[in-house]
């Protein structure tokens, strides 16, 4: 229906469990003005714009590093709205505005699940269409902006601000500090001085790494003083596999405290604008907005959960019906900590029976099973691009003696790909090769072909580049004989290509947005071709676990982290960031391991997706039952609880013993610690809790956690059962069932234990 209003007055909408609240009126441009869970919110006096928008030539109405107060922004007014129920129930709600100045009109399209039946979130992209007689060159598009963090009367000065670092095997690495204070925002104004701050708390993505260094995943909570319940949480993600920015700026305009932009690659972060001629648009990358009343983080990080396997859901029937893996599969890789991209039929096939023996039902075949040139890394690393099995590696029966034996023993059977890149050794890179590429098929800039380590870069936007990529996948697929039956990916992404590509496009960043755009594009053509398939998403571990490629895929893996005393943090704050069911964390044990290792690797798999690796074969009967006693209960049982869960934290640090806490448990449940003692993550459903635990400390360590309504007698242990129990008792100075536990292992680290939480 569409809807005209009359001045200043209130739009509401609801979507899953979310409300809304808009403002619109002839002076002033739309603010979202409330966001409530579970029922309608009193609006606000934010005066945020709902939208942001930079023109060269046109920028700010007040000057500043920020995405705020831009002239666009400040222009825009209130057109008209539609609201929409699709055909699979998703309701839609499109705002249109326009600013009579530069001729834009723009459209911001909130959706989400079925009211009542989803999640108290919603998916939010901004259209720009240029309806002016004059051309415009854009240089930033906000997704969605809003000031309405909090509800009416509360302080944002009672705000944490939870947001996520990563770096390359230090992945998933998240804190929690006050919005205001010296790591935060400044509140620098006073009744001495007019409210002039232009601060902001701003994370930024690079090139295609898009969660390399910060996370577009992030949470505002209000706490309003010590020892209280978690109260409100408003959470935000941006959804795209490169440039993205998002920042909390300190409005301190009107009735506004605070203003949240979220936008996609911007001009002075990614080398990204964007002419636009009369008639033609722009559309931002997608981004998602969660909110809860009580709980707090925890309580706000499950409903970004509910939305992501919403939204997962919704984009598997686009491309084909129903989902592929009814259940997640136990994979087996030959990589970490094994063959470590040097396959050969020798090697393999001693593999291949410990894996089917162990329980997988998968078993991938990683970096190298191209390679003619040589046994090294520099040798597989530069000469991918072709994708022909080596004749060197497998020379009785080729690649497909060593495929036959993993479906023989009921396994699919994977490969690794790096579709992406075309390396310097490899026939495709030369034009007048058979089969190799026109330079067009390349990312350029500068009129060269863009390059890093060895590697170019295929432009995704050119025909013959999509091609090459379908027909190496076709071939890989057809089944046996004429191809190698494969049914499972691992897609891998090594190196970036900088600001990315100007060739055919005004800037590199735009050329670059373009090219993963149509990354994205072919990435659902395969799935619409090969149902199938089931694919990995990896980019030298969670380099790019952003969700705009978790929506396409169907698993992360989680880390490059080859030692295991380092992963347990990793495994434990991946969850926040992707999917439990898409958490897929190596478990690789050899057999220089104790047994209490081994046992430690293991549940770092079972806190997620289980993803095995390790010389299975050489281990000695004692490891190896550890080993296949872990696949046996997540095959089982725990994958099936993987599906519904939602992560939520237990580990209590503070006064009374740094991260892990003392005897008595004395501090407030914290984020997993890299350099703590001691790691714990719960999985959660409304039936059903399970506990992974990780030690890291000494003999005398005190482990302290949080678990609401659990008393000692309540933890069951489910794996490794084999070695000496730990002891659990209730808190100290605490009462039987107040959720606060000690748990003891008894011996120096590492060591680690999964617990079934046996209280609701």
């Amino acid at each position: 229906m569409d809807a005209t209003t009359p001045p200043t007055s209130l739009l509401r909408w609801a979507t899953g469990d979310l409300h809304l609240v808009l403002r619109t009126g002839d002076d002033a441009p739309v603010a979202l003005v409330g966001l409530g869970a579970g029922a309608p919110p009193e609006p606000t006096g934010a005066t945020q714009p709902l939208v942001e928008v930079l023109l060269t030539g046109d920028g700010r109405a007040r000057t500043g590093p920020r995405h705020t107060d831009t002239g666009v922004g400040r222009r825009l007014r209130y057109a008209t709205h539609t609201e929409e129920v699709e055909d699979d129930g998703a309701r839609v709600l499109a705002v249109v505005q326009r600013d009579s100045t530069s001729g834009l009109t723009t459209t911001t399209t909130f959706t989400g699940a079925p009211a009542g039946e989803g999640a108290a979130a919603v998916r939010v992209t901004t259209t720009v269409t240029n309806d002016g007689v004059e051309p415009v060159v854009l240089e930033a598009v906000s997704s969605v902006a809003t000031g309405a963090v909090l509800a009416t009367g509360q302080d944002p000065h009672d705000l944490h601000l939870h947001r996520g670092l990563s770096q390359q095997l230090a992945e998933f690495r998240w804190s929690a500090a006050p919005l205001h204070g010296n790591t935060g925002l400044a509140d620098s104004t006073s009744d001495l001085q007019s409210p002039l701050g232009r601060g902001a708390v701003v994370a930024t993505s690079t090139s295609t790494w898009s969660t390399a260094r910060h996370l577009p995943t992030a949470v505002l909570e209000l706490v309003p003083g010590a020892g209280g319940p978690p109260g409100r949480a408003f959470a935000w993600q941006v959804e795209h596999p490169g440039g993205w920015r998002w920042e909390v700026a300190d409005v301190r305009s009107g009735d506004d405290a605070l203003g949240v932009v979220l936008l996609g690659p911007t001009d002075v972060d990614h080398h990204w604008s964007r002419e636009l001629s009369p008639g033609e648009s722009f559309t931002s990358v997608p981004v998602s907005l969660a909110v809860v009343e009580t709980g707090g983080f925890d309580a706000v990080v499950a409903q970004l959960t509910h939305h992501r396997r919403w939204l997962r859901a919704r984009a598997q029937r686009a491309v084909g019906g129903a989902p592929r893996e009814p259940v997640p599969l136990l994979v087996f890789n030959d990589y970490m900590n094994t063959l470590n991209g040097d396959p050969t039929t020798e090697r393999l096939l001693p593999l291949v029976a410990a894996a089917a023996k162990a329980g997988a039902e998968a078993f991938c075949i990683d970096a190298g099973w191209y390679d003619d040139t040589g046994r090294g890394f520099e040798a597989w690393w530069r000469s991918v691009g072709a994708w022909e099995p080596s004749t060197t590696r497998f020379p009785d029966g080729g690649l497909g003696r060593v495929v036959d034996e993993i479906t023989s023993r009921g396994m699919r059977a994977g490969l690794w790909l790096e579709p992406e890149v075309v390396g310097v050794q490899s026939p495709v890179a030369r034009p007048e090769a058979e089969g190799g590429l026109p330079e067009g098929a390349y990312l350029r800039r500068h009129g060269r072909r863009v390059h890093d380590d060895g590697r170019y870069f295929l432009d995704l936007r050119h025909p013959a580049a999509v091609a090459h990529l379908d027909a190496v996948v076709d071939r890989l697929v057809a089944p046996r004989p004429q191809g190698f039956g494969v049914s499972f990916f691992k897609l891998d992404h090594n190196v970036v290509p900088g600001p990315g590509t100007d060739a055919d496009a005004l800037s590199a960043g735009d050329g670059l947005l373009e090219h993963q755009r149509a990354h994205l594009a072919w990435l659902r053509g395969v799935k619409r071709r090969h149902p199938h398939l089931v694919l990995e998403n990896c980019a030298s571990g969670a380099m790019r676990a952003d969700f705009g490629m978790l929506e396409v895929l169907d698993l992360q893996s989680t880390t490059d982290q080859e030692d295991h005393r380092l992963y347990p943090p990793i495994a434990a704050g991946a969850p926040v960031q992707v999917l439990p069911e898409q958490c897929g964390n190596w478990a690789y044990p050899h057999g220089r391991m104790t047994l209490e290792e081994v046992a430690f690797t293991q549940v770092t798999g079972l806190a997620g997706r289980l993803y095995q690796a390790g010389l299975l074969h050489e281990l000695d009967a004692e490891h190896r039952e550890l080993v296949h006693a872990a696949t046996a209960l997540w095959r089982d049982d725990l994958r099936h609880h993987l599906v519904r869960a939602v992560p939520v934290r237990a580990l209590l640090g503070g006064p009374g013993g740094g991260p892990g806490g003392g005897p008595g448990g004395g501090g407030a449940v914290e984020h997993p610690q890299w350099d703590g003692d001691a790691v714990a993550l719960v999985l959660a459903t409304p039936e059903r809790r399970v506990l992974a635990v990780w030690h890291r400390g000494g003999a005398e360590a005190a482990i302290a956690l949080h678990l609401p309504g659990a008393r000692a007698a309540d933890l069951r242990e489910l794996y490794p059962l084999r070695l000496q129990p730990w002891a659990v008792k209730d808190g100290e100075g605490g009462a039987a069932g107040s959720g606060r536990l000690v748990l003891r292992p008894g011996l120096a680290g590492p060591s680690a234990r999964v617990y079934e939480v046996l209280t609701p």
